[in-house]
């Protein structure tokens, strides 16, 4: 638990300093628990620990600290469903949540998906991956560290 003031408490310790330490076009990755996130982390990424917690309340909370890339189309990723989910029409209602919450902080871009594959190769050179309980199918997200304009810092 952070017992600091204004840190929401969902943030650990070792994810607030992962935040901080990241700099402009650094990658983390909010995984599912589905996803191999010790196997991704063996080739560089930091691995934080955020067992039981969903990545929606997550994002939520990381949005307060964290400026997105607003110089790119993207800033935000998801892992595109492989052919025999879309061709079942496996739906993704997690993917709006994520708009809903990506456009609160002002985000109106739209999510890119990527391939499975080549979001795991994605996720190996990203600065740090979260281990979540996100239950959600396809439920992991890549969100790229923006700038603070001068000024904004201390608001």
């Amino acid at each position: 638990m952070v017992t600091l003031k204004g840190i929401p408490s969902i943030i650990s310790p070792d994810l607030l300093y992962v935040l901080a330490k990241m700099g402009h076009g650094d990658e983390i990755v909010l995984a599912d628990g589905n996803f191999p996130t010790s196997s991704v982390c063996r080739s560089g990424p930091t691995e934080v620990r955020a067992d039981g917690m969903g990545i929606p309340e997550l994002l939520q909370a990381i949005l307060k600290l964290f400026p997105l890339d607003t110089y790119i189309i993207h800033p935000a990723a998801v892992m595109d469903l492989v052919d025999q989910d879309k061709e079942k029409g496996l739906k993704t209602p997690v993917w709006e949540k994520y708009l809903e919450l990506l456009s609160d902080v002002g985000c109106e871009k739209p999510l890119e998906k990527v391939e499975r594959f080549a979001f795991y190769a994605r996720a190996k050179e990203a600065f740090a991956v979260v281990a979540t309980g996100e239950t959600a199918l396809y439920g992991n997200l890549i969100l790229k560290k923006g700038v603070i304009p001068a000024g904004e810092k201390d608001k």
